[in-house]
């Protein structure tokens, strides 16, 4: 049986207040509000595992925010000398110990976190010294991939964003175009492997990739706006990205080459698309 995972277990009795699930461990209890209607003995359910306030083994339907050797960023639900506890979508809080912590948390704010077993104690802990607990092996890809992301931390450069849940990567802020918080997981391409294995990633694709797609994006705008779009190289990037989602700097690439190739008219506050002959 995993802990702090989801399990495939049978129904080996039923109690007045749930149902006990056959494991290696021992049996584990199931409470009732999480028994599915009909349930049987002899049936196998595919429940999360954890602990509960009283440090016992206990299965749920819930879906947790995260499970055991994954990342995320989880809002604190409260503070005590020994550390924090985090809202990770169970009855019982996920536990932040003080040692884990690289700052003083307050409750309500957002804290991004890796979950693991502690050996020790063989409690579900969550450490927000995360960085430790990256691959250690070069990045298998190459500039221009795309990968997926998660928002983990806001620095003076930018932001430091997990990719593909194994390797860090900086969001520099003159890359970034819309707003983010942390957990956000945009999609996100590589701009840079540099030499000590950490990226430097885009939130659009790279040279021509981001053009083309840029120019296909703004054209079918147009189309679908009957040939006049509300928007020009003067418009606020926030209006352009909500409207196209790509950022100003692409938008004004793509304008540029539709007006070079002759297909739209500019204007001060609006584009227009010029009728084929």
């Amino acid at each position: 049986m995993q802990l702090g995972d989801y399990n495939d277990l049978e129904v080996a009795r039923e109690v007045d207040f749930g149902v006990y699930l056959s494991s290696d461990d021992g049996d584990l209890l199931m409470p009732g509000k999480y028994v599915p209607a009909g349930t049987q003995v002899g049936d196998v359910l595919r429940v999360f595992v954890y602990r509960d306030s009283e440090d016992r083994l206990i299965a749920t339907t819930l879906d947790p925010l995260v499970r055991v050797g994954q990342f995320a960023a989880l809002s604190v639900r409260d503070v005590t000398p020994l550390g924090a506890f985090l809202d990770w979508g169970l009855e019982k809080d996920l536990f932040l110990p003080y040692r884990n912590q690289r700052r003083n948390l307050r409750p309500g704010e957002r804290a991004t976190v890796y979950v693991f077993l502690d050996e020790t104690s063989d409690r579900i802990v969550a450490s927000a010294r995360w960085e430790g607990f990256l691959s250690h092996e070069p990045f298998p890809g190459q500039p221009g991939d795309a990968v997926q992301l998660m928002v983990a931390e806001e620095t003076d450069l930018g932001f430091k964003v997990l990719v593909n849940g194994q390797y860090q990567g900086l969001l520099y802020h003159n890359e970034v175009f819309r707003p983010l918080r942390l957990g956000d997981t945009p999609t996100g391409y590589v701009r840079l492997v540099r030499p000590d294995g950490k990226l430097d990633i885009s939130l659009q694709k790279i040279g021509y990739d981001e053009a083309r797609d840029a120019v296909e994006t703004v054209l079918k705008a147009l189309h679908a706006a009957g040939g006049t779009l509300p928007l020009s190289d003067k418009s606020e990037p926030d209006d352009i990205y909500r409207r196209l989602g790509i950022s100003k700097k692409v938008f004004k690439k793509a304008l540029g080459y539709l007006y070079k190739n002759g297909q739209v008219q500019l204007a001060p506050d609006h584009t227009r698309l010029i009728p084929e002959s």
